[in-house]
């Protein structure tokens, strides 16, 4: 059979690519290679045996009974999660290193080709999949250890409201709202928890335990206090300007969250009882019809807008905002716009904001229960607002 003649010449230049053709020698598991294992493993181990060791509770103690669970799958993930990243870092490190470009070795040389090695492929399927199941065993049983169960016939129910931007509390038999929460100690406690305005987020670190506050919606926690001491509140969820300085109290008068023995937590609760005898349990609603404006009182206005809308409002020209536009002048600057929602500056349509809140590009202005105002703040708020020339 005759070969043609342009098939002889394409086999003879494959032919002879392949002869020029530099390959990097095999390289095999060596003692080298074994004694680098063995010390990465040790590494490793050590990182393992520092999670299960590491000194926690003495940098955030255990103040409830369910922050060992917390701890206990945080060991796992660090210890796990440290040894991975010593494993897959010091292989890395080691190959990058023993099998560099030699100076002596050809810039065209080809590297050592392997494929479809089927018992690597089955080994780093089968181990992150054993550790992936593991761990959902794990957090699953934690979980169910932490969810809230039916309360014990002693439990102590506590309220936790979010505000912008602090927290307060409402106990049983305490009226109104208190600034500071107190725990007895050993007791168990169901603690609710919701917000007014926007989304905030309840966490006490060294209770581990974390519930969103979301208006309208209520988050329950049960734990046993089983650490006497004082600790701090902190919000984990953005919740606007202040959100950064949001904790138990307020900015200027900060609280906090003690558990108490079981005494001293008695004389608090006394003292509280005494302190709120007068106070109203209800919360506000905004009124059917529109607010009366008569009779509001600019002197006590002004100290209501310190404390409920300095945070979102200057006393300035419409356009420095903080979160809503400035509002100084806002009933008499002939060159202050409309109000946000398209009305006339009047003050029966600002009392109608304050009234109904208000929804648009700016953000969210709340309304009358949000805010906690009565009629009768509405109506000091407008006469102050009036007021300013």
């Amino acid at each position: 059979m005759r070969i043609p003649r342009f098939g002889i010449f394409f086999n003879a230049f494959v032919w002879g690519f392949s002869l020029q053709e530099n390959r990097d020698p095999a390289v095999h598991l060596d003692r080298e290679f074994w004694t680098v294992t063995a010390a990465i493993v040790v590494v490793a181990l050590l990182a393992v045996v520092f999670w299960i060791l590491a000194p926690i509770q003495s940098i955030m103690p255990e103040a409830v009974d369910r922050a060992r669970q917390i701890d206990l799958l945080f060991r796992f993930l660090a210890a796990s999660g440290s040894a991975l990243f010593v494993l897959v870092a010091g292989y890395l490190l080691y190959f990058s290193i023993r099998y560099r470009r030699r100076r002596e070795q050809s810039d065209d040389a080809i590297g050592l080709q392997i494929h479809d090695n089927h018992r690597l492929e089955l080994w780093w399927t089968v181990i992150p999949t054993v550790f992936i199941v593991a761990l959902a065993i794990l957090s699953v049983k934690l979980f169910l250890e932490i969810e809230p169960v039916n309360a014990q016939w002693n439990t102590l129910v506590v309220e936790g409201l979010g505000h912008q931007w602090f927290y307060t509390f409402r106990y049983p038999g305490i009226h109104g709202e208190v600034k500071e929460m107190h725990l007895p100690l050993g007791q168990p406690v169901t603690l609710h928890v919701s917000a007014f305005d926007v989304i905030h987020s309840f966490w006490i670190p060294d209770m581990r335990l974390k519930a969103d506050m979301v208006p309208g919606l209520i988050n329950t926690l049960v734990f046993t206090p089983t650490r006497v001491g004082k600790y701090k509140l902190i919000c984990t969820e953005y919740c606007g300007t202040f959100h950064g300085n949001m904790r138990s109290g307020t900015s200027n008068d900060p609280a906090y969250v003690f558990i108490d023995p079981p005494d001293r937590y008695k004389a608090w609760y006394d003292a509280m009882q005494r302190a709120n005898a007068n106070a109203s349990d209800a919360v506000q609603v905004a009124s059917a019809g529109a607010v009366n404006l008569a009779g509001g009182n600019p002197t006590e206005g002004k100290a209501l807008f310190v404390s409920k809308c300095s945070a979102c409002h200057a006393l300035a020209p419409f356009n420095q905002k903080i979160v809503g536009p400035g509002l100084k002048g806002v009933l008499h600057d002939p060159a202050h716009p409309n109000l946000v929602n398209g009305e006339k500056a009047t003050p029966e349509h600002v009392a109608e904001i304050l009234q109904k809140g208000y929804t648009g590009p700016m953000g969210v202005m709340p309304n009358q229960t949000a805010n906690g105002l009565t009629d009768k703040d509405i109506a000091n708020l407008v006469a102050f607002l009036n007021s300013l020339k």
